[in-house]
């Protein structure tokens, strides 16, 4: 068997089996060594009947005692009860749904059974455990690997079918880390790796071929990264003339904290450098990442250049437009929109100033990347909440210019390392200063016994003239998300939660709501009834995360709060407290669990968003921390970028220190990590030929 062998060609896997396992992404004998285990059971405790302690998951080796006794309960329930001896004692074991075990079980032949032990009375008794004849073991007697499976595939299956693999396959694959990375760091050669991870002979085995196989994927994941950065170095991009940006901070009209003049700086020498920028900006809500952004913009349009900036949504473009077109109209640059919601005729004019020059910025959402939106000379690009573009859609923008500096803001702090890795082909800057006068949040986590209160601290809010956020994870039309409001609602939905908020508790006031499927005019129409004041409370789900600014708008509250990330909730909390008043937040949660505590308490103690991200990333992972893969980042199979943070840190330095001995990858001895990374790298693997 090679590595390449089909899965198809494996004993009992025909093609409907095939096509299951390749919802698993297994095709092939080198697919299954590939897929890591989620998780072992060890197995290898065996006792006596007697020594057996309640509670214990042990296998014990019996002998099947008497014909196995099969009773059908009612439709659906079948019982196989079964006496098992040892020399200690008796065993009484049931089986639910196993019928075909009656004749399979054998009187006078010994058995291992593996299942946790319970005592009732003075009886020893297992539920369902599992069981193979003790001549013929398995699956017993060893740590035994847990895969995920999917509809017809059975961990049973995934176990034997990789143990196939493994046993004529692991020695096949070549060993590619360099011999000089694998003792300085100390690691295990690849067939030991791939046997270990799979079959352990022990958890210190396990541990072994574990580190092996998360340092290889962070290495070449790091070597990749570098080689997409390094490839910038010889490009050129359009070069800024400006010698400083005092021009550009006459326009403002506030005092820029030493934070933003910092990264304004670090921009200005990317632009006037002859290669492209490639930046990320990040910073906390409200640090002032716009103002950086129009620095940058102010810096193209001096040197004769186009700029273009990309929001998420409508609203914000909206914002980025009414802000940047004030800023920037005194210094005579022409700021423009374009959105899809706008008219035909409206659109194709702002395409042909973009086209003649006559647009020197323009903010728009994804209609800037549709057909026909040409530019005379796009010089900039800055993409706003970068986690909601993927990196396709960064490319597909940029391509419409001749190598244009690229400047990527995000309001979703990042801790540094991590950042370094998920925007690996990018300069990472950070705003950590807020502004002076930003109003601290007060936040508190209240329970469904304190909903009244709440509902009477908003009434207070809106008599002194306040505005009110309440947020809800739902959209869908939900009867029982009104029903048992006062008992504690299932999940609130948008529609049904705001009429009856505007009918039975705040009839006096002006409720409106706004979620993610109106359209886009709707949404548009709502949110600026909200700015403009013509609405006390908005009802909203997390559509307004990256909403308008509203400074009248004191309190965010956030139904069933567990629901939301960390990050996604101090988002949340950042669209208050922008004004002049005191400001609240009330996270309201029914739920009582040990983790939900956790994370909510997190969010009262402190108010930075790089301390929250990273108990985010340790509390969830960075698969749920940036969504559906839109970063754009290789998919990892067995590293996690939060948990292994110093074999991260010791496979950026062994990459590091290759790649300065061999940039290119060039040498005969370098080959192999250099197909490895294409392989990762697959969707982009031509950029490193």
């Amino acid at each position: 068997m090679k590595l390449n062998t089909p899965i198809e060609q494996f004993p009992g896997i025909g093609p409907a089996r095939g096509k299951k396992l390749a919802k698993l992404g297994i095709a092939t004998a080198g697919d299954l060594l590939r897929n890591f285990p989620r998780d072992y059971e060890d197995r290898r405790t065996q006792t006596s009947i007697v020594r057996a302690q309640p509670g214990e998951r042990v296998c014990i080796r019996a002998m099947v005692a008497q014909e196995p006794r099969l009773s059908r309960i009612r439709r659906g329930l079948d019982l196989v009860k079964v006496k098992a001896v040892d020399h200690s004692g008796m065993l009484n074991i049931t089986y639910f749904n196993q019928a075909y075990l009656k004749d399979a079980l054998r009187p006078g032949q010994e058995y291992i059974f593996f299942g946790q032990v319970e005592v009732t009375g003075r009886s020893k008794q297992m539920t369902n455990p599992v069981t193979e004849p003790a001549d013929r073991r398995s699956t017993t007697g060893c740590i035994l690997p847990v895969y995920r499976l999917t509809a017809g595939i059975s961990n049973n299956i995934l176990v034997s079918l990789t143990r196939r693999a493994v046993e004529s396959c692991a020695g096949q694959v070549q060993e590619a880390l360099p011999q000089p990375v694998l003792e300085e760091y100390a690691l295990a050669h690849s067939e030991f790796s791939y046997q270990n991870i799979h079959f352990p002979d022990s958890f210190e085995a396990l541990e072994l071929a574990r580190r092996r196989l998360i340092f290889e994927e962070l290495f070449y994941l790091a070597a990749g990264l570098t080689l997409l950065k390094d490839r910038r170095v010889g490009t050129t991009g359009p070069v800024c003339a400006q010698a400083d940006l005092s021009g550009f901070l006459k326009l403002l009209p506030f005092t820029p904290t030493a934070a933003q003049l910092r990264v304004m700086e670090e921009c200005r020498q990317d632009m006037c450098s002859a290669r492209p920028m490639n930046r990320l900006v990040q910073g906390d809500v409200g640090s002032g990442k716009t103002a950086v952004a129009a620095a940058a913009g102010w810096l193209a349009v001096q040197s004769g250049l186009q700029a273009a900036m990309m929001a998420p949504t409508e609203i914000l473009a909206q914002q980025h437009f009414h802000s940047l077109s004030t800023l920037l109209g005194p210094a005579g640059i022409r700021v423009g929109l374009l959105t899809s919601s706008m008219t035909a005729a409206r659109k194709k004019q702002v395409r042909r100033q973009l086209e003649t020059g006559q647009l020197q910025f323009v903010v728009g959402t994804h209609a800037l990347l549709s057909k026909g939106v040409e530019f005379a000379r796009l010089g900039l690009v800055v993409a706003d909440e970068q986690h909601r573009f993927g990196v396709g859609q960064r490319a597909a923008l940029t391509a419409k210019g001749e190598r244009p500096h690229v400047l990527v803001m995000s309001a979703t702090p990042i801790p540094r390392t991590l950042a370094l890795i998920v925007y690996g082909d990018l300069d990472v800057s950070v705003i950590d200063e807020l502004p002076p006068g930003r109003t601290p949040v007060e936040t508190y986590v209240v329970g469904e016994d304190k909903r009244q209160r709440m509902y009477g601290f908003v009434r207070k809010l809106v008599q002194e003239g306040r505005q009110v956020y309440i947020v809800c994870p739902a959209v869908e039309e939900n009867p029982q998300a009104w029903e048992g409001l006062d008992t504690g609602p299932d999940l609130k939905a948008v529609t049904t939660y705001a009429a009856g908020l505007r009918e039975e508790v705040f009839p006096d006031l002006r409720v409106g709501f706004v979620h993610g499927r109106m359209k886009a005019k709707e949404k548009e129409t709502a949110m600026s009834r909200f700015a403009a004041g013509e609405l006390d409370v908005l009802v909203s789900t997390t559509v307004i995360e990256v909403g308008v600014d509203v400074p009248n708008a004191a309190l965010m509250v956030v139904e069933n709060a567990e629901r939301f990330g960390l990050s996604q909730l101090h988002q949340l909390r950042g669209r208050v407290g922008r004004g002049k008043h005191a400001s609240y937040c009330v996270l309201v949660t029914s739920s009582r669990g040990q983790d939900s505590t956790q994370r909510l308490k997190v969010m009262k103690q402190t108010t930075d968003g790089f301390e929250i991200a990273q108990e985010d990333l340790k509390l969830r992972g960075p698969g749920d921390f940036f969504g559906n893969r839109q970063h754009g980042l290789p998919q990892l199979h067995i590293a996690d970028l939060a948990g292994d943070m110093r074999l991260l840190q010791q496979a950026q330095q062994a990459a590091k220190d290759l790649l300065r001995r061999d940039p290119q990858l060039a040498q005969p001895e370098h080959r192999a990590v250099l197909e490895r990374i294409r392989t990762m790298f697959a969707e982009q693997a031509d950029i490193f030929n």
